[in-house]
C-alpha cells in the first residue's frame, strides 16, 4: 500500500502480534538525523497502535522526500496506512 510519504508491505505472520521493520533510503533522506527521525516516528506510531493491528509482518519504506513534511503529516500518513490493513 502506498501513502503520501510511506509505502507499507505486509504479510500474515501466524503470531499473536504484529511486527515492524523500517527502511529509509539515503536517496530520499540525505542526512542521518532525518533518516533516524523518520524511523523514530514510524516505530512510535507502531508502538502506540500495536494492540489494534492485525497479526502481520510489516515493512514500512519511505518513498517520497520528507524535507518539507511536518511530523503531523507523516504520522497521519502512516496511521492511514495502518487503518487500511485487512483485519482477520
Amino acid at each position: 500500500m502506498r501513502g503520501r510519504f510511506y509505502m507499507l508491505h505486509y504479510r500474515p505472520n501466524g503470531l499473536d502480534t504484529a511486527r515492524l521493520g523500517v527502511v529509509v533510503a539515503k536517496k530520499l533522506a540525505k542526512r542521518a538525523n532525518t533518516r533516524n527521525l523518520v524511523k523514530r516516528i514510524a516505530r512510535e506510531l507502531f508502538r502506540r497502535n500495536r494492540e489494534s493491528l492485525p497479526a502481520v509482518d510489516m515493512v514500512v519504506r519511505l518513498h517520497a522526500p520528507v524535507a518539507k513534511a511536518t511530523r503531523a503529516e507523516m504520522n497521519q500518513d502512516l496511521l492511514a496506512l495502518f487503518q487500511r490493513l485487512p483485519r482477520q
